[in-house]
C-alpha cells in the first residue's frame, strides 16, 4: 500500500504497545512504526496491537508496518534479537525473522536501517543485504533513519541498486531541520519522515505564527505543525499515548493552510 499521511510511532511503550496500538488502528491511523530493538520498542506488543485490529474487519493490506534492523550498538547488550558474534548478513537476516515473527505477518512494508553504520562501507554492506530482501519479496520498501549528513545520503543512494524510499529523522533545530537532506529526499521520490516533531519544537509551537494560525482554523498549535507537514510532503510521526490526541492528530486532513500560511511557517523552519 501507498505509505500513509501520518505514522503511529511506537518507541517507548513497554507493556502498554499492544492497547496502544490497538487504539491508534481503531481510531484510524494506518501506518504503524517499530524497530526490532528491545531496548526501546516492543515489537512483539504492536503484532499483538496489529492482530486484535486485523480480527475487527481490517486486512493486512490495510496496514502499513514498518520496522527497523537495529545494529549492535544501539542494542542493550543483555536483550539483543539476533546472534551479535554472527556476519553483518546473519544478523539482518536474524532481525527480519524475528520481526515477522513479532508482527505476525509474511511481509513488511519498510525496513529501516535505524542509523548509518561506522563506515560507509559497512552500509552499503548492510543495504545489499536489505536488497535481497525486497528480491524475495519479503521487504517492499527500504529506508534509513538518522542519517543527518547529506554526504552520506548521496553516497548510499548512488550505490543503491534499490533506493532509499524512506528517511526518518528526528526533526529539530540542531540539524536546520534538515533542510538540505529534505531538498535531496524531495528531488529523487524519497519520503521524509519526521520524529520528535512536537517534542523538540516548544519554542515554534508557542511561536506567535504558530498560535494566531491555530486560533484562526480553530485547531492547536501540533495540529498546524503537522498540518503544514503534510502539505510540504513530509510524512510525521506522532507517539502520542493519549487518544484525544490521536484523534487530532488524525484530523488534520479536516482543514487546509493556504500558501501564504505555509510560508509564514516555513521561515520558522
Amino acid at each position: 500500500m501507498d505509505i500513509p499521511r501520518i505514522i503511529y510511532g511506537t518507541a517507548w511503550k513497554k507493556a502498554a504497545t499492544e492497547q496502544l496500538v490497538s487504539i491508534a488502528i481503531e481510531n484510524g491511523f494506518r501506518g504503524i512504526d517499530t524497530a526490532c530493538q528491545p531496548k526501546h520498542y516492543h515489537e512483539a506488543g504492536v503484532g499483538a496491537g496489529v492482530a486484535a485490529s486485523l480480527k475487527q474487519g481490517l486486512t493486512r493490506a490495510d496496514l502499513y508496518l514498518q520496522t527497523k534492523f537495529t545494529s549492535l550498538s544501539g542494542q542493550d547488550p543483555n536483550r539483543i534479537p539476533y546472534d551479535p558474534k554472527a556476519s553483518l548478513a546473519d544478523q539482518i537476516a536474524q532481525s527480519i525473522a524475528a520481526s515477522l515473527k513479532n508482527l505476525q505477518t509474511d511481509y513488511l512494508d519498510c525496513l529501516l536501517l535505524h542509523s548509518p553504520m561506522p563506515t560507509m562501507a559497512q552500509t552499503q554492506s548492510a543495504w545489499r543485504s536489505f536488497e535481497s530482501f525486497v528480491e524475495s519479496k519479503t521487504i517492499r520498501q527500504l529506508g534509513i533513519s538518522n542519517c543527518y549528513n547529506l554526504t552520506d545520503l548521496e553516497r548510499l543512494y548512488e550505490s543503491a541498486g534499490i533506493k532509499p524510499a524512506i528517511v526518518q529523522n528526528r526533526f529539530y533545530a540542531d540539524t536546520n531541520y534538515d533542510r538540505g537532506i529534505r531538498s535531496f529526499c524531495d528531488r529523487n521520490q524519497i519520503i521524509y519522515q519526521s520524529f520528535w516533531t512536537l517534542s523538540a519544537n516548544p519554542d515554534v509551537l508557542a511561536h506567535k505564527t504558530m498560535t494566531a494560525l491555530a486560533s484562526s482554523h480553530n485547531r492547536t498549535a501540533p495540529q498546524i505543525l503537522f498540518r503544514y507537514l503534510t502539505q510540504i510532503g513530509v510524512v510525521p510521526l506522532t507517539g502520542t499515548k493519549s487518544e484525544s490526541h490521536m484523534r487530532e492528530d488524525l484530523a488534520i486532513f479536516d482543514f487546509e493552510l493556504t500558501s501564504d500560511e505555509l510560508g509564514a511557517i516555513g521561515e520558522l523552519l
